[in-house]
């Protein structure tokens, strides 16, 4: 919890709220920390989290020392705001790393995917490019989640909130925890 605490510490500067229960229990007082973080220093936060409510088949780190993979596909909005929330941190004996990414194509090994606009307001083909690999997708895109992808950041009344999609999760061999699974609204696929 103190690295969360530090980790929104950080990031605390710009006006976005978050509510209480979607930072996941994290202990009293880290909402007062959040209470002036920018919209992308949060949603970095979220990045660096999912590591602990997410589940990766073993076949995704080769060892226990490969660096847990946090890559931005397209225009990047975090600026530095994620290398800095990630930065000399790890998830036990395993560092975080931050790539970003141009195409498809050039993701090698990524755990979670953040993709960016305009990629993620058409991720038909995005998506049918990491089918069946262990990678968790994230957007704030419109509809992201209802088509296809694994989690939308939602951003109501200055608040951003969760939407799963557990069923793609759940076919490129994810398992998301209870946890974070409790503070999400979760979608159907509306297109196969």
């Amino acid at each position: 919890m103190a690295l969360l605490s530090a980790t929104l510490a950080r990031a605390a500067r710009g006006v976005w709220v978050l509510p209480v229960v979607v930072l996941l229990a994290a202990g009293p007082g880290l909402a007062a920390q959040t209470a002036r973080a920018s919209e992308y220093q949060v949603k970095a936060v979220f990045l660096f989290n999912f590591a602990q409510f997410v589940d990766w088949p073993a076949e995704a780190f080769p060892d226990s020392n490969t660096p847990l993979v946090i890559g931005v596909l397209g225009d990047d909005p975090f600026g530095g705001v994620l290398d800095q929330t990630v930065g000399d941190e790890h998830l036990g004996r395993r560092p975080f790393q931050v790539r970003r990414y141009h195409s498809v194509d050039e993701i090698k090994t990524c755990h979670i995917l953040f993709v960016s606009r305009p990629e993620g307001d058409r991720p038909q083909s995005i998506l049918a490019g990491l089918k069946n690999r262990p990678i968790l997708t994230v957007s704030d895109a419109d509809g992201f989640a209802e088509r296809g992808g694994m989690i939308r950041f939602v951003t109501d009344r200055s608040r951003i909130r969760l939407k799963i999609n557990l069923e793609a999760a759940q076919a490129a061999h994810l398992t998301i925890s209870s946890k974070l699974l409790r503070v999400a609204e979760i979608v159907t696929p509306t297109e196969r």
